[in-house]
């Protein structure tokens, strides 16, 4: 006599179905953040004036196309790219740095392959033409937790008041245009030895990267090492190009103080795109 089927209870169907809803959110996540955009936190000053520490931000992923540094943990078994256009100068770019292809930097990309970039007396030379670059007023940055005024001697950083009477920090800042007219803004804080470098030839398949914060930015001025410069960066390096800012936060508000969150959270800077 064959056994009789044990009836399915309705909490084994139950538990069946949530199962598969999360592995299918969690598999839509990946694919979201692996094939259209990613959230990215900013940690160092090396993009100031156009990024603080505290911004958080949009990386598209589908405008370069995608290698298997788009994907979490590098795993995608891809070999260089697929699809995509290539970079303009002047893009704001999130990508693994050459020194352990595995931390994320962000930086403004300023090279193409077979590019000439020298900087000569702090002032960006490329492909022998010296970029324009004007004096615009002093870039006025809030002190706080995340944005601290730290003075050099030597350097041209100054804590200032600002017309509330609350404290800035002030920098230089500079207006570069690149060929093609597409423009931002850079500090020059003082005279270091990345103000005068030999020539790079930017090879095939790789780009040339450099903070905007120029006297504090590890970028491809400097050799590629875990930490430090970057060198050039290879075209499969590439992450994804900076889209919009959606949070920013000054670092002054405690994570389980919900009531501080308002006071802490820059307001202005949400919504800035690139």
């Amino acid at each position: 006599m064959p056994a009789k089927r044990r009836p399915r209870r309705p909490a084994d169907d139950s538990l069946a179905a949530n199962l598969r809803f999360f592995a299918i959110l969690m598999i839509a996540a990946i694919l979201l953040r692996s094939l259209v955009a990613a959230p990215f936190s900013i940690p160092s000053e090396s993009m100031l004036p156009r990024l603080l520490v505290g911004d958080y931000l949009f990386v598209a992923k589908w405008p370069y196309g995608w290698s298997r540094h788009s994907f979490p943990f590098s795993l995608a078994p891809i070999d260089g790219r697929i699809g995509g256009a290539v970079p303009a100068r002047g893009d704001v770019i999130v990508f693994k740095t050459p020194g352990d292809n595995r931390t994320d930097y962000i930086k403004r990309l300023i090279g193409l392959p077979g590019d000439q970039v020298q900087i000569r007396g702090g002032r960006l030379i490329l492909n022998g033409e010296p970029v324009p670059k004007l004096r615009v007023a002093d870039f006025l940055d809030p002190v706080s937790p995340n944005s601290p005024c730290r003075p050099v001697p030597g350097l041209r950083i100054r804590l200032a008041r600002a017309a509330d009477g609350g404290a800035v920090c002030r920098y230089p800042r500079y207006r570069e245009t690149l060929p093609g007219g597409r423009s931002y803004d850079v500090l020059d804080i003082g005279t270091t030895p990345a103000d005068d470098t030999p020539v790079f030839v930017v090879p095939e398949d790789h780009y040339f990267l450099m903070g905007d914060n120029r006297d504090r930015s590890a970028d491809s001025r400097f050799p590629a090492e875990p930490g430090g410069g970057i060198g050039y960066v290879p075209a499969e390096n590439l992450v994804g190009r900076a889209m919009v800012t959606f949070f920013s936060t000054d670092g002054s508000a405690g994570w389980l103080m919900p009531w501080t969150w308002p006071g802490a959270t820059r307001w202005n800077r949400i919504g800035e795109g690139f």
